[in-house]
């Protein structure tokens, strides 16, 4: 295409209306409910919108499942897939966007939520620039997972079948708009839950046993034997952190219990696993090391569970070539490279579904100096109509 027919305005009032929606994980019926209105409005029949019942399946007060738009075809083609996920992290809360030269910022002390207000509003520009100007496309599947920040929850509940079996995806989650992501790491969450023993901490501190010094005490020797924080033995490489830390009712009794949460995180699987047999082993010895003087000690229940697992995809892949395509067709150069971090494209590789993601101008996410680069933003609505193109 020599000129796009993208509406940039367009594009940038989409953007700030989703930023102003709150929806924070869990929360995110009303950005369906705004997104919704906006698809409509571009010409989605009604028939073409629906959420399924991740919600339902994944408990835990979820209030609405994630929102999937199936756009038939205007050519004979295998069908594709655009995702944006659209929940935001708490820092978020009551955010108000505002534009501040070429960025949109939030006011006050709040993030912006442009992780990933910024892949939805791409895809509703999408969606509106290929309907209002009756543009030649392949089929096309818009999914908006709720759920992405607490654990990608939402595409890993997403059924395939509902979707109407894409062959390939671009998911939008990152920063600059020639970053192709083609591969990211794995990662698992725990859990360990301390059982100590109460006493009064003035009259019988012998006869307890604290949890909180079980705790101090494990975490302390996994940091000293370098598997806490940035994580490097030799050629591996990965990440660890203790999230969560509750315990204790009361200064003067010996904590009898805690509960701490955490992540590790690595691209290789199996060093992963060896970072996880550290933490539960350090936990393990630190509770039998803790002892009362009626020679009891400690217990510890260390339980880890699967978030989810890496991919790296060839540059020969499908999506990967056409991502690369549609980013110099706009005159840039591809920026293929592989994350520290989850996507929900982790989700969809794992499914079978190569997926790549791709940058929509979003920059220090979750932080209060978050900000949308308004110009990386318009490029890549750009790339999105340039992807639909290719792949008729």
């Amino acid at each position: 295409m020599q000129s796009s027919p993208t509406n940039k305005d367009r594009a940038l009032t989409h953007l700030l209306d989703l930023l102003a929606v709150e929806g924070p994980t869990g929360q995110e019926a009303q950005v369906v409910a705004a997104i919704t209105k906006k698809l409509i409005a571009a010409g989605c029949k009604k028939s073409w919108i629906k959420t399924d019942d991740a919600h339902k399946r994944l408990g835990d007060g979820f209030e609405i499942g994630n929102l999937i738009v199936q756009l038939p075809g205007t050519v004979k083609a295998p069908r594709i897939l655009f995702s944006a996920h659209m929940d935001t992290v708490p820092l978020c809360k009551g955010a108000a966007p505002a534009v501040k030269g070429n960025r949109v910022v939030a006011k006050g002390k709040t993030g912006l939520g442009g992780d990933d207000r910024s892949g939805c509003a791409a895809i509703v520009t999408l969606a509106e620039t290929l309907l209002k100007n009756k543009l030649p496309h392949p089929p096309i599947t818009l999914l908006f997972p709720i759920a992405e920040e607490n654990g990608l929850h939402g595409s890993r509940m997403v059924r395939f079948k509902d979707l109407g079996n894409p062959v390939m995806g671009f998911n939008l989650d990152g920063q600059c708009p020639n970053e192709i992501v083609i591969g990211a790491m794995s990662a698992a969450r725990w859990t360990a839950k301390i059982t100590g023993r109460s006493s009064h901490a003035g009259l019988e501190p012998h006869k307890g046993i604290s949890a909180g010094l079980i705790a101090s005490k494990a975490m302390a020797s996994i940091a000293e034997k370098g598997y806490f924080g940035r994580i490097e033995k030799g050629k591996r490489r990965g990440t660890s952190n203790v999230g969560t830390m509750h315990g204790g009712d009361a200064n003067n009794q010996v904590m009898d219990s805690m509960v701490l949460t955490g992540e590790c995180r690595s691209h290789s699987p199996a060093f992963l696993e060896q970072i996880i047999k550290i933490h539960k082993t350090s936990f393990e010895q630190a509770a039998r090391s803790v002892v009362n003087d009626a020679g009891k000690c400690g217990k510890v229940k260390f339980t880890p569970r699967s978030d989810y697992r890496a991919f790296k995809l060839k540059k020969s892949e499908p999506c990967v070539r056409i991502a690369s395509q549609a980013v110099e067709a706009i005159g840039l150069k591809p920026n293929p490279l592989v994350m520290d971090a989850g996507l929900d494209a982790n989700n969809f590789n794992e499914k079978g579904i190569p997926v790549v993601t791709l940058g929509t101008g979003s920059h220090n996410f979750h932080t209060v100096d978050e900000y949308v680069d308004i110009k990386e933003y318009q490029t890549a609505c750009d790339v999105l109509l340039q992807i639909s193109h290719l792949c008729r």
